[in-house]
């Protein structure tokens, strides 16, 4: 991975994400981060690949596995404390572990099944007082299946 003054100039795997997360299997949603910007606006774009194997399908709902929407959001907020971290690497500081605090207009567009690649697209709208807000979307084959806005609060590690 590295990192230039603005942007993200190759992917981050899974294996680099628990450096900066600190979710584990089967928690840990993110697959990838393919993307990251921080001007004009700061954005972050991962990938959750969805498999038959996860551990909600046997549960949800058998013989017709659905990803709950939950996780989908979960998904997004990890992608949130991904760009939280990047950014504060960027900038030159440790970083801190954000923690959700709020999701406002959630909406669910489409059910998530096995087989589904999973992109998550995060923008910062703005950080006040160790509080991120964010604007969130996911997508599959370029269709929406969620969108929400996430507040989370900075906690020093």
């Amino acid at each position: 991975m590295k990192l230039t003054e603005n942007t993200l100039s190759s992917p981050i795997e899974a294996a680099q994400i628990m450096d900066y997360l600190p979710h584990r299997y089967p928690f840990l949603l993110l697959d990838r981060v393919i993307a990251m910007q921080r001007e004009p606006e700061k954005k972050l774009q991962a990938i959750k690949n969805v498999t038959v194997n996860e551990p909600f399908f046997t549960g949800h709902f058998p013989g017709n596995p659905v990803m709950p929407g939950v996780l989908v959001i979960e998904a997004l907020a990890q992608a949130c404390g991904m760009l939280a971290f990047l950014d504060a690497q960027l900038a030159g500081d440790e970083g801190e572990l954000y923690y959700l605090v709020k999701i406002d207009n959630a909406r669910f567009s489409r059910v998530v099944m096995p087989g589904d690649q999973i992109l998550l697209e995060v923008t910062q709208k703005r950080i006040v007082h160790r509080m991120g807000q964010y604007v969130c979307q996911a997508t599959v084959e370029g269709r929406k299946v969620a969108s929400c806005e996430l507040l989370c609060s900075a906690k020093s590690k």
